[in-house]
């Protein structure tokens, strides 16, 4: 009897949670509908698109359906969206201006702030006015709301103006205290990736073009703010090296840096002023999501299209994701590549590149692809934040590459990183080996002990091969000798700015530039984009978010800070490819 009503209290708990979870699902499903019916968003006279700088910039909008519902930290801004919506608010005549409210904001890059600057600045052609406000300012966000007209500080706030500095991380004390060490091969000096398992501290050819590209962020960040606030660059490094940051507000007025403090009240009134609408009368605004549904420019004439391919590369999306973070999948990427390529309606590609690269076997089989769809169509390339290694072995074979100024690229080299974890098994949990083999090789790779000297010769003849084939693919794509090539490659590092003079990109530009760039090879007057790969439908998205722990990486990326990045790649380096072609695992900029 009592097992009888067990089994039917199992039972009923069981149809009362499969009845909750219908019900979310339900709700969920109306939200999602609501939304897609909703779509077009009514724009009122004498309007104000208000731009948050609030959170973590993505190179795409991705939706994340449980946001709502829970107390997971909002999604990531994507970078598509807002230049999307500043395109727009130019557009339109009911638009009157942009207010943009500085908040805690973390971009993806340096040249994807830039990208959102270069939006601003072209909306500003328009004759249609800019007015920011922060609390505070980080550096990346007063870097953006320079653009502005007029800039307002609430008179506690600050303004954060320091500099650059790179901090990589060195973990490979930290590993030999459980007995573990990594055996590395790799060709190129300034291959510098490995160097976080390997060394103690940074090489001096990475220290070499570390300073080289963190100078040449800085210097593009001092032009740009000295033309919009008519402050001399000498001013502004003089301000950084004094820490304006801990300044008091009155003094940010005084070296103009900012025009006015005022709390968040009195700024309401300024906005009025510009509307010229009375002190009663009610701001329209729309906010980023209400652009979404805005319409912009009627579609005429052929389609272009936009392919992002952002993130790590890797050969195959990993059945048990540790986080949420977004990759080019080889497999994928391939499969959407040829579908373009048969697509009549497709006339054009601009590949959208954002990624510090990863498998060299997977960038090889996206190079492919690429190779074959130029064959049918034009295909140029648009360089994110980052287009290296990986990145750029993808882009090299494209008709023509833009980069942003800041676009970190180059970095041609390759590199095999192996875990050598014999010391924590023998020494650390007393595990021993024997070993019988029938052939010279037939244990190579065990974990019972490092490989030798001629075992490491093979790998290093394979990586060379590896190398060989990367730079040959360069000197294809870019048709120079391959000695041309192999003066920028070793592994280099190049801001998009320095890539330009030695043809590692043809132009510096943003991705409507690459977008009239593949017009005019295609031979067409009239054009619209549309992007590619088409957004997950929300409930597939629910799904695998449900499936992945989503709330773990949420939660680990908020605790760990500037330590999540390490943190992410310890976690999953044994599902990695042990061949690389990328940057170092994350770049620290502050």
């Amino acid at each position: 009897m009592k097992d009888f009503l067990k089994y039917v209290a199992a039972t009923v708990t069981g149809i009362i949670l499969v009845t909750v979870i219908m019900g979310i699902l339900t709700v969920i499903s109306l939200v999602g509908m609501a939304a897609s019916t909703a779509s077009s968003t009514n724009v009122e006279d004498n309007s104000v698109f208000t731009l948050m700088l609030s959170g973590e910039l993505a190179e795409r909008t991705e939706d994340n359906p449980l946001a709502m519902f829970t107390d997971q930290l909002a999604e990531p801004l994507g970078l598509d969206q807002i230049l999307s919506a500043i395109r727009k608010a130019k557009e339109n005549e009911d638009i009157k201006g942009i207010y943009i409210e500085a908040g805690m904001f973390v971009s993806d890059s340096p040249a994807s702030a830039h990208a959102i600057r270069e939006a601003l600045l072209d909306f500003k052609k328009s004759g249609k006015w800019i007015v920011a406000y922060g609390d505070s300012y980080t550096q990346t966000t007063y870097y953006i709301c320079s653009v502005a007209d007029k800039i307002y500080l609430n008179p506690s706030g600050m303004v954060d103006w320091h500099g650059l500095a790179a901090q990589p991380m060195f973990v490979k004390d930290l590993l030999a205290k459980f007995g573990v060490k990594f055996q590395l091969s790799k060709v190129g000096k300034y291959k510098s990736a490995p160097e976080m398992m390997t060394a103690d501290g940074m090489s001096e050819p990475n220290r070499e073009q570390v300073t080289a590209y963190i100078n040449g962020i800085w210097k593009v960040m001092l032009n740009d703010v000295s033309a919009s606030r008519k402050v001399s660059v000498d001013s502004l490094n003089a301000y950084a090296d004094r820490f304006v940051t801990l300044a008091e507000p009155e003094e940010l007025v005084k070296l103009k840096l900012v025009d006015k403090l005022m709390y968040t009240d009195e700024v309401k009134g300024e906005i009025k002023k510009l509307l010229k609408i009375d002190s009663d009368e009610k701001v329209n605004q729309l906010t980023l999501a209400d652009m979404e549904g805005v319409k912009g420019a009627k579609e005429k004439g052929e389609k272009i299209a936009i392919y992002y391919a952002y993130g790590d590369i890797v050969d195959s999306a990993p059945a048990d994701q540790f986080s949420q973070e977004h990759n080019i999948v080889a497999i994928d990427v391939c499969k959407d590549l040829e579908q373009l390529m048969n697509d009549d309606d497709v006339k054009a590609v601009v590949l959208r590149v954002n990624s510090p690269g990863g498998s060299a076997y997977a960038s090889e089989q996206i190079w492919r692809a690429v190779t074959q769809l130029k064959t049918k169509k034009p295909v140029v390339v648009s360089m994110g934040g980052y287009a290296a290694s990986g990145g750029y072995y993808i882009s090299c074979a494209a008709n023509y590459i833009i980069a942003e100024p800041t676009t970190i690229t180059g970095s041609i080299g390759i590199f095999g990183m192996f875990p050598d974890v014999s010391g924590l098994l023998t020494e650390k949990l007393g595990v021993k080996f024997d070993e019988v083999k029938t052939n010279r090789h037939a244990a190579f790779g065990t974990i019972a002990r490092p490989f030798n000297a001629e075992e490491m010769a093979l790998l290093d003849h394979h990586i060379g091969r590896g190398y060989e084939l990367f730079r040959k693919r360069v000197a294809d794509g870019r048709k120079q000798p391959v000695e041309k090539i192999e003066e920028v490659a070793q592994g280099r590092v190049w801001l998009g700015n320095d890539a330009l003079p030695i043809k590692l990109v043809d132009a510096i530009g943003s991705l409507d530039d690459a977008v009239k760039k593949a017009a005019e090879l295609a031979k067409l007057d009239e054009y619209h984009t549309e992007g590619y790969p088409e957004p997950t439908d929300w409930f597939t998205e629910l799904l695998d978010m449900t499936s992945k722990g989503s709330y773990l990486d949420e939660g680990m990326r908020a605790a760990l800070g500037e330590y999540y990045e390490p943190f992410r790649f310890l976690k999953t380096i044994n599902s990695r490819s042990a061949i690389q072609a990328r940057l170092p695992y994350y770049l620290d900029i502050k």
